[in-house]
């Protein structure tokens, strides 16, 4: 049963913070759907692409923990990388079984011309804060997703929604 002044609290804070969840996902939304529609890339290929150009070369599995993703979600991502050109697989002459991904070239200019990732963006962000405001939202965050019952799921740092593009993405 609610009161008059639950009511009123929903109305103060409860609907701040669902316009507020919902901000956060339509601004990943919005940030995929421009990726998509200016680059022809989705968010899972350009984390695995940001990832090839600052760690190097990397075997499959090393990218997929890199990435937080699982190997056979990102193993369908490379495939599509791999036939746009913006990434190549070498098999090792040591060992013939393990195969190394490299970002091209064109695949270089991509991730220079392309934004930036959301959660790069807001990772600076949140670096220029005191401390005590970092802890104080990730502890609201937290929070928000304990009431939410979410806070068992697992989940990557990645900002990204599933893409019809990629197969289904483990920790999403």
């Amino acid at each position: 049963m609610t009161t008059p002044q639950t009511d009123d609290f929903f109305e103060k804070y409860g609907l701040r913070i669902l316009r507020t969840i919902r901000q956060i996902i339509r601004a990943v939304d919005i940030h995929s759907r421009k990726l998509n529609s200016e680059f022809k890339i989705t968010a899972p290929q350009m984390i695995c692409l940001y990832s090839l150009q600052r760690q190097g070369r990397m075997t499959l599995s090393e990218l997929a923990e890199h990435v937080n993703l699982g190997k056979s979600t990102v193993n369908g991502i490379v495939d599509r990388l791999e036939e746009k050109a913006l990434l190549s697989r070498t098999r090792s002459t040591v060992d013939r079984r393990r195969v190394y991904l490299e970002i091209t070239e064109q695949g270089v200019k991509l991730t220079e011309s392309a934004p930036s990732l959301i959660q790069d963006r807001l990772a600076t962000a949140l670096k220029k804060l005191p401390e005590l405001e970092q802890a104080a939202i990730a502890l609201s965050l937290e929070r928000v997703a304990q009431l939410m019952g979410a806070e068992d799921l697992d989940a990557s740092p990645n900002l990204l929604l599933n893409s019809p593009n990629e197969s289904k993405i483990k920790d999403a």
